[in-house]
């Protein structure tokens, strides 16, 4: 025989359901209630009502369908308690309405949570991801938190501390529990997988929200993390997540949203414990994973001064951080730590020249980039002191490469671009190099040549200390060799460089002149344009 229905419910807007008047009243005090007044308002027997904001949506109300026409039975698992707990309470089925009813079988069944395992636990908590607020308004969300820290504390030595002596299992017992600073060992250098404890990876099932609500009910959450063991757990969820979608800048708006908290904790606890619990390294992979994510100016700035600090310890793919922009790498944050390092007062001169070597090779690593601009370029080799350098051939090398990959710059560009050199730094090789470089231009080569020539040694600085010191008088135009140097042929190797010097500076010379000219011609032409004198000739 079937059952006629007279009642039209549309729960939140998602799915309408036709049920018997008669038997959803028999469990439900509040639906009995409302019932009862849209008669009285609309006179119309066949009624429709509209609940919004119901816990779990259609699916809830579906669960609740079930139990209401099996006669108040239904299997209750850690599953679905949570979700049947809150309509329970939604609807109002208490025993007020009739005995044994939903909401006294689900709170008999949550009796037992602290008896639960820890996977039921954790099944459970992520359950209430869908109406997390609802089930944090009727204290359901706090007393699965406190289960899920006892149970760690259960199984770990020092990860949780319990501050009060109560064993009471209210929802306030949450808030006992803190998470102590492990000791840090050489081990535990590495933020994420050294120090990795038992519980890590089963937690990275839950929500944001849901970690976040963790996190606030130990009080550590934002500025008030003063935790290791949390801080390492907190980088190792954010790592998950970002390796589960693929990467970072992949991520909807609401995920990062939901974990701009996180990350802001976590990057307070890296800053409290800084050098001893994490290396160079280490602190360049946290800002890796959270810069995906977003995190307040405060917190970036307090990591990137712990990292410059700490810039003598890292290697160049430790720099490498891939850009945000349409750069391949953020050479912004590399220049950012650069300055933090040269500002700071903790380097000596052996550490800024092997920060110097290591900006160097960042130079050349990031040369070849196409949507790299000059300013960004200029702005890495020229954040370092000149006397961070006794050398500046890596300089010189990585300029060659820019060249070499982008060939359409002006000659002003290049010109600009050669400014960051130290040409009395320049090895005698790296200075006949340039020379010979046809993407230099000229006046900067002769620049650099003209650098050298005060560097250029007398013959007789080649020679052994022994020889010169033994070495008999000389009349002019006699030929000693000593050791199979020849003397001669150094004074001469002298001469002819000075020589090329001036040819190349004569070469300059008519190269503007004819500039000039041609210039001069170019305007005449474009104020007659019939006139039919040619242009001179490049020699």
């Amino acid at each position: 025989m079937s059952l006629h229905c007279d009642l039209q419910i549309y729960v939140n807007g998602q799915q309408t359901f036709f049920l018997n008047e008669k038997i959803i009243s028999a469990y439900s005090g509040r639906l009995k209630k409302i019932i009862k007044q849209e008669k009285r308002r609309t006179q119309i027997k066949n009624s429709g009502i509209e609940i919004d904001d119901f816990p779990g949506g259609s699916n809830g109300f579906e669960l609740v369908l079930r139990f209401c026409y099996s006669g108040g039975k239904i299997e209750i698992t850690v599953f679905n308690v949570c979700l049947l707990h809150c309509c329970a309470v939604f609807l109002g089925m208490s025993e007020k309405v009739t005995a044994s009813n939903l909401l006294q079988q689900t709170e008999k069944f949550l009796e037992d949570m602290f008896y639960w395992s820890w996977n039921d636990v954790v099944a459970s908590l992520k359950s209430c991801e869908t109406f997390l607020g609802y089930a944090d308004s009727v204290g359901l969300l706090p007393k699965l938190i406190c289960a899920l820290l006892a149970k760690i504390a259960q199984n770990s030595d020092l990860n949780l501390i319990n501050s009060s002596s109560s064993s009471s299992s209210s929802p306030e017992m949450a808030s006992r529990f803190r998470f102590s600073s492990a000791k840090t060992t050489p081990d535990s250098k590495s933020p994420f997988s050294s120090s990795k404890a038992w519980w890590f990876d089963d937690l990275t099932v839950l929500s944001p929200l849901t970690i976040e609500k963790v996190v606030k009910s130990l009080g550590a959450h934002g500025s008030e993390n003063n935790s290791l063991t949390l801080t390492r757990f907190l980088l190792y969820y954010l790592k998950t997540v970002s390796q589960r979608k693929g990467n970072a800048t992949g991520f909807s708006a609401s995920t990062k949203s939901d974990c701009i908290g996180l990350t802001d904790t976590a990057v307070h606890g890296v800053i409290l414990v800084g050098k001893t619990a994490f290396s160079c390294r280490g602190l360049l992979r946290v800002l890796r994973i959270v810069s995906g994510f977003g995190i307040s100016k405060d917190c970036r700035v307090g990591l990137e001064k712990l990292i410059g600090g700490m810039l003598d310890q890292a290697t160049l793919d430790d720099l490498l951080v891939s850009g945000h922009d349409r750069g391949v790498y953020d050479v912004n944050l590399v220049v950012r730590l650069i300055r933090v390092f040269v500002n700071g007062d903790g380097w000596s001169t052996q550490k800024m020249k092997k920060v110097a070597r290591l900006v160097d090779k960042y130079l050349g690593e990031i040369a070849p980039d196409q949507n790299l601009k000059i300013p960004k370029f200029l702005g890495v080799a020229e954040s370092l002191p000149d006397s961070a350098r006794d050398c500046y051939d890596g300089v010189y090398r990585a300029i060659d490469i820019f060249l070499e990959s982008h060939p359409s710059l002006s000659f002003e560009e290049r010109s600009r671009l050669c400014r960051c050199l130290n040409y009395k730094k320049l090895s005698l090789e790296a200075c006949k190099d340039l020379a010979k470089n046809p993407k230099v231009p000229p006046r900067i080569a002769v620049q650099a040549l003209m650098s050298q020539q005060s560097y250029v040694q007398p013959a007789e600085d080649f020679l052994p200390r022994e020889v010169t010191k033994e070495r008999p008088a000389m009349n002019d135009g006699q030929i000693v060799v000593y050791g199979g140097i020849d003397t001669d042929s150094i004074e001469e190797e002298n001469h002819d460089m000075k020589m090329n010097l001036q040819r190349m500076q004569w070469r300059v010379n008519e190269l503007e002149k004819v500039r000039k000219q041609m210039k001069g011609h170019l305007s005449k032409i474009a104020r007659h344009p019939s006139t039919s004198r040619s242009l001179p000739r490049l020699c």
